[in-house]
């Protein structure tokens, strides 16, 4: 699984390997813990018939590469590049990828084609008719970043627009744009008259940056300015970190890109860089504050733009075919997630992590959190078979006594939980392309993008379930003068239980591999309170996608000859009708003035109310307005701390605000959005 490049002599050394881990402690925790997992799975064999649900039978069968790339090309939601079905979420994420995604994209897709011609299979689409006619013949070897900077691979993506200086200050989305496809010269627009159609024949090209933001109005200040930023107080030893342009693009711009200088990796844990990512006047969105169908297409985003992000780096993000156990369909252990989330929803339908992990958290920090080494001890071998035998039997019905479990016992359950899952936690297969840029020495804030753009891509209970697992954690380590648990300790000891390969490795490759993984926990911990946050520039993307498929939907031939045909009799039948504009109002049919917006409040108020916004407004003012005017009617005012702004629908689906969101400037971005304030 690990690529023969990363496989040189290992070193342990703190300042020449970044996932080193400590010579004299690190080490040695990490063999017994391998131990420990060995000696349990024998334990598990000799007590369990031969063929168990979580233990695969078989190897893992060798796909070419097109079959992986077809499996890519499925996962970030572009099936129809394979299926050949007239998608239309397909076409508007084509529309919304910046130069350096549309490049990670159509090199999969010609491995893709090219794989099928090899095998005398016509592909369903010709690369071609999807990104245009290209000149030169497609590249079998991994993108650069030097590659990605060409203008003339620019020219051959007409899904992707690259204006060549700011767009006008009037710059939006017109139905003469959308009916004709054209701009002019200086907008690199696909010709949609043209006699080379593409798939994105009938797809309306927003305009867009290199970054994937569309241009703001100039009186919208969507971030802070370089001089906000000068004037906050950010401590020499810290560093700035955006989250509004893309990751893979800010590499390719990079001067410097290929001179960084491996840092030296210290085991202090003050070692690590400080990020200081300033909260802009649209606030901070979290992975829970978008709805799930705009999650799914963060999803999509993160991992096209995770696999540019490497090919500018020039390390292909390889996937093998994804280990999977059978897993079992009922119990506690070697469960999927998906499944045990399904049968804790029926007990709580908001239950984002499962019910029996949040357990195993309650009961190692009623206790164990100062209990020296807590998650180095092996526990009682006979009281966890019988606790996790019981578990599987007793759990879902309510009764299973936890007052029986002491916190060594459970903490020895966490970690057989996750080791025992049908697929580890976290993509054990990105781990070669983490091996090999760490080795090429990029600073830390390069090595947080590639982790933040892994945990955007992740299911949803994977991502939810480690986001508790790492807050969890962070608890356990708060207590290290007396548990012994460092920063350190604990990312060694996890690593083989949250990045596991079921695939046979030497014992080298697995302490490379577990140094890796041990060093991304370490980071995922370090940074916990900044990694859940959704980049700014891949809600961009997800708003102007909506946006697309809307306008999609209503680019349909048969509807708009029919609407063109009903207005042309309503015209005849009632002659007054015509003295009346036509053109449809941009606003609501509400009418409501510019700059107001009207929030509904369904359990404050019965009412709605119109609120005028300006520069200042903030989320958490329209909650205390709403506060103030329910307990002056109401001597029963319910409480507002609960209770969050939410923007529904225009570009997006449903959007919970930061408190401190400056409302005027959301309004700008989605003026068709309805304002709605619940729990």
């Amino acid at each position: 699984m690990l690529s023969n490049e990363s496989l040189h002599p290992p070193t342990f050394s703190r300042s020449n390997s970044q996932a080193s881990v400590d010579s004299s402690t690190s080490v040695e925790e990490f063999w017994r813990e391998i131990e420990s997992i060995k000696e349990s799975s024998i334990v598990g064999a000799q007590e369990e018939p031969p063929a168990t649900p979580t233990t695969p039978t078989t190897e893992v069968k060798p796909v070419d590469e097109g079959e992986l790339e077809a499996e890519w090309l499925q996962d970030v939601g572009l099936s129809t590049l394979v299926s050949g079905n007239e998608e239309e979420d397909g076409k508007a994420l084509l529309s919304t990828l910046t130069r350096t995604q549309a490049a990670a994209v159509k090199k999969r897709y010609n491995t893709y084609t090219q794989t099928l011609r090899k095998k005398n299979k016509q592909p369903i689409r010709d690369v071609r008719d999807v990104f245009g006619v290209s000149e030169s013949p497609p590249s079998d070897s991994c993108g650069h970043a030097t590659q990605l900077d060409d203008t003339k691979e620019e020219k051959e993506l007409p899904g992707v627009t690259k204006p060549s200086g700011p767009l006008p200050d009037d710059t939006s989305i017109s139905s003469t744009t959308l009916s004709n496809g054209v701009q002019d010269e200086e907008s690199s627009f696909v010709d949609l008259q043209s006699g080379s159609m593409s798939i994105l024949e009938a797809m309306p090209h927003l305009p867009v940056h290199t970054n994937g933001s569309a241009e703001a109005e100039p009186s919208v200040p969507s971030a802070l300015s370089d001089d906000d930023y000068l004037e906050k107080n950010i401590p020499p030893e810290a560093e700035e970190l955006s989250f509004e342009v893309s990751y893979s693009e800010m590499v390719t711009e990079a001067p410097h890109r290929h001179k960084w200088k491996k840092p030296d990796i210290k085991k202090e844990d003050s070692a690590l860089t400080k990020f200081i990512v300033q909260k802009t006047r649209f606030g901070w969105t979290e992975t829970g504050d978008l709805s799930p169908e705009d999650m799914k297409k963060i999803r999509h985003l993160s991992l096209i733009e995770l696999t540019a992000f490497f090919d500018a780096f020039g390390i292909q993000l390889k996937r093998n075919k994804t280990e999977r156990g059978r897993g079992r369909d009922s119990g506690i252990f070697g469960v999927p997630l998906t499944v045990l989330l399904d049968n804790d929803r029926k007990k709580d339908p908001e239950v984002k992590v499962p019910l029996v992990l949040q357990k195993f958290f309650q009961k190692v920090e009623e206790s164990g959190l100062e209990s020296e080494g807590i998650f180095r001890l092996s526990g009682c071998t006979a009281k966890v078979k019988q606790y996790r035998e019981e578990l599987d039997a007793r759990f879902n019905a309510d009764k299973f006594r936890w007052d029986k479990m002491c916190h060594r016992e459970a903490a020895v359950m966490l970690k057989a939980f996750f080791r025992e899952l049908p697929t580890s936690l976290f993509p054990v297969e990105y781990i070669p392309a983490f091996i090999t840029l760490m080795e090429r020495g990029p600073h830390i804030k390069v090595q947080f993008q590639a982790l933040h753009l892994m945990v955007m891509a992740l299911p949803d209970a994977n991502r939810d379930t480690a986001q508790a697992l790492m807050t969890f954690f962070n608890k356990v380590i708060a207590n290290e003068s007396k548990n012994r648990m460092s920063l350190w300790n604990i990312s060694t000891v996890m690593a083989p239980n949250l990045f596991f390969s079921r695939s046979k490795h030497s014992d080298y490759e697995e302490l490379l591999l577990a140094n890796t993984a041990a060093h991304i926990i370490r980071l995922m911990l370090k940074y916990q309170k900044i990694l859940w946050k959704v980049p700014s520039f891949l809600i961009t993307q997800v708003r102007r996608m909506n946006e697309a498929t809307m306008l999609l939907k209503k680019q349909l031939p048969s509807v708009k000859k029919l609407l063109r045909r009903k207005t042309l009799e309503r015209e005849v039948s009632s002659p007054k009708t015509s003295k009346v504009p036509q053109k449809s109002p941009s606003r609501r049919m509400s009418d409501v003035p510019e700059g107001v917006i009207r929030v509904h409040a369904p359990l404050l108020s019965k009412v709605s109310m119109a609120i005028q916004l300006n520069s200042q407004t903030k989320a958490k003012d329209i909650l205390a307005k709403f506060q103030y005017e329910n307990s002056r009617s109401s001597p029963e005012c319910i409480k507002t701390q609960h209770q969050r702004l939410y923007e529904v629908g225009g570009n997006i689906g449903q959007h919970c605000l930061d408190p401190d969101a400056y409302i005027l400037d959301v309004y700008h971005v989605n003026p068709h959005a309805e304002w709605v304030i619940k729990p």
